[in-house]
């Protein structure tokens, strides 16, 4: 098993890797300050859909919650 460290750092090189350092930043900035269950998300998004459909369901959950939250 692997530490919390560890995982921190493994997770923000995936990040950077991927969207690169400012939007990383940016990403971990959206997660901190939007309410956002990404298990109930993950749970529900299907393999077959595109970027943008993933995104539009992301968004739509979010809403959701939002709206309970208020």
């Amino acid at each position: 098993m692997i530490t919390d460290t560890e995982i921190r750092l493994k997770g923000l090189e995936a990040l950077t890797a991927s969207l690169g350092d400012i939007e990383a930043e940016r990403f971990i900035a959206l997660i901190q300050r939007e309410p956002f269950d990404y298990t109930k998300w993950r749970q529900g998004l299907g393999e077959d859909l595109s970027i943008k459909e993933i995104s539009e369901k992301a968004m739509a959950l979010r809403n959701k919650d939002t709206k309970k939250a208020h």
